[in-house]
């Protein structure tokens, strides 16, 4: 907002605002975006603790048998609320809101955080402890996948840079954009925007896959590639914002591994959407993606901000305003910058936490109908409970969560060369 409102002075009443031309460097916007969402979170959040602590919206702890979860019952919740401003109000001011990705990754944001914030108060002022009907939570996250995927397949503002070498034409699935000009490097190489449905994947040469070979073996079938590419966003989403709600168990773990995840996307986001950076990293070039960098500064310092009162012991909880805002925010991010099959590593302790409870639950079942009796794998799921009930400290499992986060994010990075 502030870039467009510094142009438009500069534009038709040719007023120039001292350091306004700082605003044309992302890099600036981006540090502002990250310093702004730190002081909203830490600011704002003490007030919004203090008015949840009056109004006796606190956390309704079940009885688990857990170490020191006695001592959490009442502590504030809805906290995501923190989280949302930090993230939304810095995006709005510094970035450039024209952006398909900005408003795209918004809509996630606000979205996923309306979805969180009802089952919160169905929990919290309806003293309902099952919040939200889970087939309302998974029909939300469906209808988000859908707009989410719909747009990044259709959207003409969404291509990727292709070198045109000689007479080489490009594949069926491979649609090029006759109002994108054509780039000419130095080199004389020749690049083009194109419209295609591909995506980085780890470990082979080309580093890319397109979507439509899934289907390419079905003569005629590459044109339905949208159908098999937005059932993919909409379970992807679904399962990575579910994952992220089901890891935030314990005081700081999700917004210490979302923040970790964040720099992760961060460092791909600017790197594929500056051109010298993709180039010299051999990567895809995407055009128009740096200005997502501004969002991501935000969320990550939204994350930084909140960990000040929800590391142990915590002042406040986020809920599923938070939690489910955070995983669907991350899933989408992921998409955008065309790392989604990588989501497997750098997300890998929501993966796992997620499977963690479906494994146990199935086998209590299976082993239920079989024995008569049901078992388990774990002490108890999701994972961290499991770990709480071998006797370590919240503090510790967090702590080392995140470090098993930092190094499948390093692992991630340095995929981009294994090839």
């Amino acid at each position: 907002m502030l870039y467009y409102f510094l142009n438009y002075l500069k534009t038709e009443f040719k007023i120039s605002i001292m350091g306004g031309g700082m605003f044309q460097f992302i890099t600036f916007r981006v540090t502002m975006a990250l310093l702004l969402s730190l002081v909203i979170s830490l600011l704002l959040g003490k007030r919004i603790i203090r008015f949840l602590q009056r109004k006796q919206i606190g956390e309704t702890i079940r009885e688990l048998g857990l170490q020191g979860e006695n001592t959490k019952k009442g502590t504030p919740t809805m906290g995501g609320l923190i989280i949302l401003a930090a993230i939304i109000i810095p995006t709005l001011l510094f970035a450039q809101v024209a952006n398909v990705y900005i408003w795209l990754v918004l809509l996630c944001t606000v979205w996923l955080g309306l979805i969180g914030f009802v089952d919160d108060y169905i929990k919290v002022f309806k003293k309902n402890k099952e919040g939200l009907a889970g087939r309302f939570k998974i029909l939300g996250q469906i209808g988000l996948g859908l707009i989410v995927g719909t747009t990044l397949y259709f959207n003409n503002d969404v291509v990727v840079s292709r070198e045109l070498m000689g007479t080489q034409k490009l594949a069926p699935y491979e649609r090029r954009l006759s109002n994108h000009p054509e780039r000419v490097t130095r080199d004389g190489q020749r690049f083009a925007d194109v419209k295609t449905p591909i995506t980085t994947i780890p470990f082979v040469k080309n580093h890319e896959f397109n979507y439509a070979k899934l289907i390419s073996w079905i003569p005629g079938a590459e044109k339905y590639t949208f159908i098999v590419y937005i059932l993919i966003v909409i379970f992807i989403i679904t399962a990575v914002s579910n994952g992220a709600n089901i890891t935030d168990g314990l005081d700081g773990l999700a917004t210490g591994v979302s923040g970790i995840i964040g720099i992760c996307l961060g460092i791909f986001a600017y790197v594929s959407g500056n051109i010298q950076f993709a180039e010299y990293l051999n990567i895809m070039y995407i055009p128009n993606l740096g200005e997502l960098s501004i969002f991501i500064a935000a969320f990550v310092g939204a994350c930084v901000g909140f960990l000040w009162y929800n590391a142990y012991p915590a002042q406040v909880f986020m809920g599923d305003t938070g939690s489910l805002a955070l995983g669907g925010i991350i899933a989408a991010l992921a998409f955008i910058v065309r790392k989604e099959l990588l989501i497997p590593i750098f997300c890998g302790v929501f993966l796992v936490e997620l499977l963690s409870v479906m494994l146990q639950v199935s086998y209590f079942k299976y082993t239920k109908k079989k024995y008569g009796e049901g078992r388990r794998i774990l002490k108890m799921s999701p994972l961290h409970h499991h770990y709480q009930k071998l006797g370590y400290h919240e503090s510790k499992i967090s702590v080392r969560f995140w470090i098993i986060t930092i190094m499948c994010v390093v692992f991630t990075i340095a995929t981009l060369k294994m090839r």
